[in-house]
């Protein structure tokens, strides 16, 4: 089962299940978490190959959603699920495959769509890190510096660097994330046909490029309750760039 981190009290609501995006790990999502843990418990996990969870050569979003479905199943067999991107892709084919363990879905800057960009260019740059006399982040970061230029980006691939480790190592699978990478940024083209006809908020970064008019058109067929907001002033990681604005508008829509 996936590692997960339980906040909040239980409650008479149905707990909330985070799911983060490509190298990111569940405490990506903490300031979510600590808003909608004020009234009702949250659990928010590591994915497959990220953070202090398995490691598994099937990266597909079949399999994504199989682990989201094993944890609800386990906290009580309903929950409120919210993914970013991967894990929006993720939280998407759970509500399609099971919906009954679906109460409600929120999808943060993500679609039911085959993308054609890749984010092997990560991997490269992670993997051509010297991690081997490693002690402190900020040497960390002046060394994947070398390979990524955006200080942004090297902070959030930083925060799943282990450095407690001996060598210090990434909390990624990268193998199995570069070989799967056409997976993870595609959606399968076996896809169920059905729909989720449950309540559904799609939050898209107004200076993001991943919910444009192919993507709405994508999530209006597989999710024909959403309500697509678009926030202004943020990009893809608009929970990290809107931070009180999407958590205010997450917890409204739970309820």
């Amino acid at each position: 089962m996936l590692n997960m981190t339980l906040t909040g009290e239980d409650s008479t609501q149905a707990p909330v299940l985070l799911a983060h995006g490509l190298f990111g790990s569940g405490k990506n999502l903490g300031g979510l978490a600590r808003r909608l843990a004020e009234t009702r418990r949250v659990i928010s996990l590591d994915m497959r190959n990220h953070g202090d969870s398995f490691h598994d050569p099937d990266h597909s979003y079949p399999a994504l959603a199989g682990d989201l479905a094993e944890i609800i199943r386990a906290q009580g067999g309903q929950a409120d699920v919210l993914g970013h991107s991967m894990g929006g892709k993720a939280a998407m084919m759970l509500a399609l495959t099971h919906p009954e363990l679906v109460r409600r879905l929120a999808v943060l800057d993500i679609a039911p769509f085959a993308y054609g960009h890749t984010q092997t260019p990560l991997i490269d740059a992670m993997e051509a890190v010297d991690l081997r006399d490693l002690k402190l982040r900020s040497e960390a970061d002046r060394r994947l510096g070398d390979y990524v230029d955006t200080p942004g980006v090297r902070a959030f691939l930083l925060q799943s660097l282990d450095l407690k480790s001996l060598p210090p190592r990434w909390k990624f699978n990268l193998a199995t994330l570069r070989e799967q990478m056409p997976t993870l940024v595609g959606w399968p083209s076996d896809a169920p046909k059905a729909t989720f006809d449950g309540p559904v908020l799609v939050l898209a970064g107004a200076e993001s490029d991943y919910v444009r008019e192919p993507q709405v058109e994508a999530i209006r067929a597989h999710l024909p309750q959403a309500k697509i907001r678009f926030l202004a002033g943020s990009g893809h990681w608009l929970h990290a760039d809107r931070p009180s604005e999407v958590a205010d508008t997450v917890a409204e829509f739970f309820g």
